[in-house]
């Protein structure tokens, strides 16, 4: 018996095309690619990045978190909009973008090394979910676990289709975001690890002296990171949201169907917003108050043991164990999450290049899983380097920081030039995407410039 096709996410069916739900339950019930997208952004950044920079200088950088959270979302709609509208995905709507070419746009290729770069981010995560394994069952070395969590992952993601990979992604957003808000709440009761004059002082809007690398690639990893941006737009295609609009048409019928769709896209983008931002400030909290106060920084092969001080200080001894059980569903969700993302999105940049064309969809699966592997086996292969992983998130951190100007230009670009008139935002959001765009143009200009004169 021969094994049934798999319908293409990609293409338009006639029959997929559906009214939006109006009602806020129902549109509840049609969200979905920003839990996959927290589950990617409630990671590394916020277990590791976001603690050391809380570490490393206190309550001062606070207004970049809750900044880095609220602003990037505005570019997140532009793009998932622009998708909707036209069924393009994210590498083809900046695949548009003029410039020099080789194949595709320089855009896309700046993609791709970002991505590479950011494997440091990954293999950190392995290495993070392998101390905790190895204090859990020291019997078994830090490296059998990185080889079983990479056999994991390829069985996992080996032909995993839209519906596993959001189960799987909000499952693990609900587990840990709970208890590390837990601590969070327990820390601003604790009045040696919390005052309201050094939270004011964290809302003043000042560039910590030290630590400005840390806060870079904090800004770049939390809340909407560049990976993540590009990332979106492919779960907006797989959850359906393109192809219940339908091919584009002059009429107020798909207007209205656009816009209801465009509402449902909005509505997950602020839910998972609401989650990922409440869980970065409960990191940072706990960063600043307890392991700042003790002079402590996460790094190297004390990384876990520092970090679960956060949960002790606050909860008590007995919370060591809901550390372990929390920090590896943390760190492993990203693993699962970003992988299967940028695999659907290099998949994407093989039919760009013209490796199969974009209606096969059976090769399109091909190319994923053959992507799964090799963004699985540059980040094991890092950590065989044995390279701090504190120090590989700040890597990854700062390549996607550096990546926010080139995206926040070009959604500016597509939304002038390319996007369809009928679901043009107002002047309200305008002005909030035009304040998301050269907020990210000033914190990476301003990085520049101490880079490169001190």
């Amino acid at each position: 018996m021969s094994k049934p096709l798999l319908k293409d996410p990609y293409a338009y069916h006639d029959e997929d095309v559906a009214e939006p739900p109006r009602t806020f339950l129902h549109i509840l019930r049609r969200i979905g690619p920003g839990m996959i997208l927290a589950a990617s952004i409630v990671g590394s950044g916020e277990l590791i990045a976001t603690t050391s920079l809380g570490a490393e200088v206190g309550y001062v950088a606070l207004w970049i978190i809750i900044i880095s959270c609220v602003l990037k979302p505005a570019i997140q709609s532009e793009m998932g909009r622009f998708t909707i509208a036209t069924g393009k995905t994210g590498l083809g709507s900046f695949n548009l973008v003029p410039g020099p070419r080789l194949g595709v746009s320089w855009v896309v290729w700046m993609w791709a090394f970002m991505v590479l770069v950011t494997m440091f981010q990954i293999g950190a995560m392995f290495a993070g979910v392998a101390q905790v394994l190895n204090t859990v069952v020291p019997g078994v070395t830090i490296t059998a676990w990185v080889l079983g969590l990479l056999a994991l992952s390829l069985w996992l993601l080996l032909g995993g289709g839209y519906e596993r990979v959001e189960h799987l992604a909000t499952f693990k957003v609900g587990l840990f975001t709970m208890i590390t808000l837990l601590c969070a709440m327990v820390l601003v009761s604790k009045p040696e690890y919390f005052t309201v004059p050094s939270l004011l002082e964290g809302l003043s809007f000042k560039l910590p002296g030290q630590g400005l690398a840390t806060a870079v690639a904090v800004f770049g990893i939390t809340g909407v990171g560049a990976a993540e941006l590009f990332m979106y737009p492919y779960w907006c295609v797989e959850k359906g949201y393109a192809r219940y609009t339908g091919v584009r048409e002059d009429s107020p019928v798909w207007r209205s169907r656009a816009q209801g769709w465009i509402k449902v896209m909005n509505t997950d983008i602020v839910a998972s917003m609401a989650i990922y931002t409440i869980a970065t400030l409960a990191f940072y909290l706990l960063g600043a108050g307890v392991l700042h106060s003790q002079g402590l920084v996460p790094a190297g092969n004390e990384m876990i043991a520092v970090l679960s001080k956060m949960y002790t200080e606050t909860l008590g001894s007995w919370a060591l164990w809901v550390f372990y059980v929390g920090a590896c569903a943390t760190l492993y969700g990203t693993i699962f999450a970003a992988t299967a993302s940028n695999s659907r999105v290099y998949s994407d940049m093989a039919c760009l290049l013209g490796a199969f064309d974009r209606g096969d969809y059976a090769a399109r699966v091909k190319w994923r899983n053959r992507f799964v592997c090799i963004l699985l086996l540059i980040p094991v292969a890092l950590y065989f380097l044995k390279v701090d992983p504190s120090r590989m998130v700040k890597i990854g951190g700062v390549a996607q920081a550096l990546m926010l100007p080139v995206i926040a230009v070009s959604v500016l670009y597509l939304r002038y030039k390319h996007m369809p008139a009928e679901v043009r935002t107002g002047l309200p959001f305008t002005i909030t995407l035009w304040t998301a765009c050269l907020f990210t143009i000033f914190m990476m200009g301003y990085y520049t410039i101490r880079l490169v004169w001190g």
